[in-house]
């Protein structure tokens, strides 16, 4: 806690953003921090609440409220209010192995569960937490955590998400060798390839990436593991190779939308268009034909984080118009406290790029697609009742130059390493490893993250990330000093 009477006493007060039109002329980041007295000041607000349901239950089932790493959360918030930084630092990464990216782009699950969210104003635990974490690295307070033993054992990390990150960082702390196996050319996963730079730049990840080399993990780039590209790595060879093998691999088959003139040019999954722009802006060289919104009517089918970062995205490659829409009915302005809280409400939430000029609308569904010389120029769109049945005489079109599947992803890629490996998969999809030991249905395979979860956050793939080094320190040395 922080103050006893601070929440009675100081405003709810958090990061502002850059005006919109400056920060929609570049991809840099755009929130403002608070100065340190105003972060201090949040902290204070942190009440003695009895049940603080913002550091989470301990459970890893779908729907736990508050935090899904467990975050310390009245503790770094009192060590912040009295100024001990480092120590704030320390409780911080206790049990988060990157609060620079979860301060970043979580959703702050911790904030709705805050007991001062009953009246809408909780502490700015996310604001807290990207302070702290920022503050240690500019103080250079975050050293490598270099093992003092080894343990003679190697482990494969095929990935290197947020998932795969972690993992790795927690076995080599623990004394693994620890090869990580990723098949672009740098690692972060959608951290790097997904997360537009404007939420979050990518020297973050490259600075923590440093700190694990120099905690003896070695990467493997351009390095796919199973599949027909060039260099693939047998999975099965890799398997015999390592004593224990983690896939930290994402939900990577996104959601297509079937209808007619799906075939016409001008139509992208958003994994096709935000990579792209990822890459330009690390001086990243692609093959594919170059997507892009510049002057363009946009239209973005699904109303998730991942089709805000194709508006955010679009409106900076300066497109013309951009909509965005979703089938489900819009959500209430606000939730009814009292059934849902602590959990996460489902409430009206406008993103920073929504706000930039997106015009949004709800239960829509598109029909079909039409065009001439076989580019997309127009969608066929119908409202929809709260059955998703199409409202009769509803129908209305949209002018559309480019078209963004934003609809989510189904399950990770089956072609390749599941295939070859021949890993049993849950009903949805999924690699099937329970929640108890993360354990496949092969010996010493290992799986955590969006691969086992499906997609889900990266607050929930660093957490399974933490637990599934955990098992594998367990299984390979009959005991764990890992943290759960």
């Amino acid at each position: 806690m922080g103050k006893i009477t601070g929440f009675l006493e100081i405003e709810r007060h958090d990061r502002k953003y850059a005006p919109v039109s400056e920060r929609v002329k570049n991809f840099k980041e755009f929130v403002i921090p608070l100065s340190e007295k105003e972060t201090r000041d949040q902290a204070a607000r942190c009440m003695n609440c009895g049940v603080p349901y913002c550091h989470g239950t301990g459970s890893v089932a779908p729907g736990t409220p508050g935090c899904p790493v467990n975050n310390q959360i009245p503790d770094f918030n009192d060590l912040v209010y009295r100024g001990d930084w480092e120590e704030a630092s320390r409780t911080l990464h206790s049990t988060n192995n990157f609060p620079e990216f979860t301060g970043r782009i979580c959703p702050a699950p911790c904030e709705a569960s805050c007991t001062l969210n009953i009246d809408d104003n909780p502490v700015t635990i996310k604001t807290i937490e990207c302070a702290i974490v920022d503050r240690a690295w500019e103080n250079g307070w975050l050293k490598p955590e270099i093992a003092s033993q080894k343990t003679g054992k190697k482990v494969a990390v095929v990935g290197s998400g947020p998932a795969g990150l972690a993992c790795a960082q927690q076995l080599a702390r623990a004394g693994h060798e620890v090869h990580v196996y990723e098949k672009n050319a740098k690692a972060g996963g959608l951290l790097r390839y997904g997360i537009p730079d404007f939420k979050m730049e990518k020297h973050i990840i490259d600075r923590r990436l440093a700190q694990m080399q120099a905690e003896g993990v070695i990467f493997h780039y351009g390095s796919p593991v199973g599949g027909g590209s060039a260099g693939a790595i047998d999975p099965q060879q890799l398997v015999k190779d390592y004593d224990a093998v983690a896939l930290t691999g994402g939900a990577e088959a996104p959601r297509d939308l079937p209808i007619p003139g799906r075939d016409l040019d001008g139509i992208h999954f958003a994994m096709d268009f935000l990579p792209q722009q990822n890459r330009r802006n690390g001086n990243e060289k692609f093959d594919a034909p170059d997507i892009l919104a510049t002057g363009k009517h946009v239209v973005v089918i699904g109303g998730g984080d991942t089709g805000s970062d194709c508006i955010g995205t679009s409106f900076r490659q300066g497109a013309k118009s951009v909509t965005q829409l979703e089938i489900m009915p819009a959500p209430p302005e606000h939730e009814n406290k009292a059934l849902n809280w602590p959990n996460w409400p489902l409430k009206m939430r406008t993103s920073s790029s929504q706000a930039e000029g997106a015009k949004r609308d709800y239960a829509v569904l598109t029909q079909k697609f039409s065009g001439t010389n076989g580019k997309v120029s127009r969608l066929h769109c119908i409202r929809v009742d709260d059955k998703f049945q199409p409202v009769a005489g509803s129908e209305f079109e949209l002018d559309a130059d480019l078209v963004l599947l934003a609809m989510g992803f189904v399950h990770p890629v089956h072609e390749g390493m599941l295939t070859t490996l021949g890993l049993e998969r849950d009903q949805r999809g999924n690699v099937r490893a329970n929640m108890q030991d993360y354990r496949t249905s092969l010996p010493k395979v290992f799986s955590a993250g969006d691969m086992r979860r499906g997609q889900s956050l990266v607050v929930w793939a660093i957490r399974e990330g933490r637990l599934c080094a955990r098992s594998i320190d367990q299984t390979l040395m009959g005991t764990t000093t890992l943290p759960q």
